[in-house]
């Protein structure tokens, strides 16, 4: 009996049996291991994929947008060969159809590598994005004027003498560059900040030529400076350094509105980065001055410290807010001196002329849309203040959850942003560059699928311009 038992065990298993119970649990999980395996590879296959088509696209449109004006500003078509970038005007014309296509192409790969990030080889994807800024900054300049704006109120100061807050463009009518301004800005002083302005004035004595490369230089730079921020940002915050470069650097609307067109959103943004990762760790002071002298490349930037500040409390108590209130009002004192004695009372200005470029809108927007195509201005007009309350009481909602602890401040600033694309009076391509570096930083994941819908949106509304019937439609 008991002989039986040592043999057969309690419940008549063998040694047997329980040796071929232990090898087919052995054989499960190897199986499991290796679907997981092949699952792993088959996501870095896709993401490799979506960084070639990436890579590929910009290249079309790097090689082929001297001759094709659909890639072009209206100012320089046809373009000028200095203005030609290095591929020269020897490329193909892809005509609307093929813009419509590298674009739309483009998007996919982005969402695709983004998605396939977390298996991607960290070296293929900063290679990756720097090879992207190479060919955006190779290329013409891409799609937007803003570029010659740039050139034509640091002329204004710097070489002529007449105070770019207080005039527009025309007031150099006689200037090589004023035929390159396009007609919306040619009487409309400059809605930046006095810090991007002021530095601007260094660049003024430059060819038309060559103040493009600058600005275009500048650009590529600062955001792939911002990359880097938010990378070790991501890593501060426990969260995947790849994905969150990814998120950024790849866009689409980032990289060939943004660097391709020489935008200082871009400049704006690498502050704001560089702010939000010194307050990540732990240099408030260093923080609140950062967030406070973006303010001073172009306003958008002020959406930030007030979520840090919140923040603040909710993390330490008063010390992180007193820290940051010192630092953005030393930074303040110091804007406002340099503007004063650079720009006079001008600068004053400044929030009147804002609030008239947005006033006038444009087709992008949900009220510049209903104002300029469906030609009902008045109901435009509604629409603009309706949706301007709430993003205020959007803000005013988050905030309150922020300072309570119930949200973390990156989220909170990275929720508002969305809040305030949705609403604004214009809403351009590259402004989607604003949510990218906090939704990198989110804690939300959610808002790394907000940021490419948005994308996807705001692209698909871009192409709609490419399309001949909707262009007769809509007089895009």
């Amino acid at each position: 009996m008991l002989v039986g038992m040592s043999v057969h065990g309690p419940l008549g298993a063998t040694p047997q049996s329980g040796g071929l119970e232990l090898t087919r649990r052995a054989r499960s999980l190897g199986l499991a291991d290796r679907a997981l395996a092949r699952r792993a590879a088959q996501e870095t296959r896709t993401g490799l994929i979506g960084l070639a088509g990436l890579l590929v696209c910009g290249l079309v449109i790097s090689i082929s947008a001297a001759q094709s004006d659909s890639l072009l500003p209206e100012t320089v078509r046809p373009l000028p060969g200095s203005l030609a970038g290095l591929f020269g005007t020897g490329g193909p014309d892809i005509h609307a159809a093929g813009v419509i296509a590298v674009l739309s192409l483009m998007f996919v790969s982005y969402a695709v590598a983004v998605g396939a990030a977390q298996r991607l080889p960290a070296r293929a994807v900063l290679m990756s994005i720097a090879a992207l800024h190479a060919l955006m900054l190779l290329a013409p300049p891409l799609l937007s004027t803003d570029i010659f704006s740039y050139q034509a109120y640091a002329r204004m100061g710097a070489l002529y003498g007449a105070n770019p807050y207080l005039h527009g463009p025309y007031a150099i009518a006689h200037d090589p560059l004023f035929p390159y301004i396009g007609a919306k800005w040619s009487y409309m002083p400059t809605a930046y900040g006095p810090v991007f302005t002021g530095l601007s004035y260094i660049l003024a004595p430059l060819s038309v030529a060559a103040g493009v490369i600058a600005y275009k230089s500048i650009a590529a730079v600062a955001s792939l400076a911002t990359v880097a921020l938010v990378w070790n940002a991501a890593r501060l915050r426990g969260l995947d350094p790849v994905k969150a470069a990814a998120l950024v650097g790849l866009n689409p609307l980032l990289v060939v509105y943004g660097v391709g067109s020489g935008h200082n959103d871009l400049l704006m943004l690498l502050v704001l980065a560089a702010g939000t990762y010194v307050v990540l760790a732990r240099r408030e002071r260093a923080g609140g001055a950062l967030m406070m002298l973006a303010t001073g490349v172009k306003l958008t930037a002020g959406l930030l410290l007030p979520f840090a500040l919140a923040g603040g409390v909710a993390r330490r108590g008063r010390g992180p807010r007193r820290d940051l209130l010192i630092g953005a009002g030393a930074a303040a004192a110091a804007l406002i001196a340099f503007s004063a004695a650079l720009f006079g009372g001008g600068a004053l200005h400044l929030l009147a002329t804002v609030r008239q470029s947005q006033s006038e809108g444009d087709w992008h927007s949900i009220p510049g849309f209903i104002s300029t195509r469906l030609g009902l201005a008045p109901v435009g007009h509604v629409a603009g203040l309706a949706l301007a309350g709430m993003f205020v009481l959007a803000c005013c909602w988050l905030l309150r959850r922020v300072w309570r602890g119930e949200l973390d401040w990156i989220d909170g600033a990275a929720w508002a942003t969305v809040a305030m694309l949705l609403t604004a009076s214009s809403l351009l391509p590259w402004y989607v560059a604003w949510l990218l570096p906090l939704a990198a930083l989110a804690s939300d994941r959610r808002l790394v699928r907000t940021s490419i819908v948005v994308t996807g949106v705001v692209m698909g509304i871009q192409l709609l311009g490419y399309i001949p019937h909707a262009s007769t439609q809509f007089g895009l």
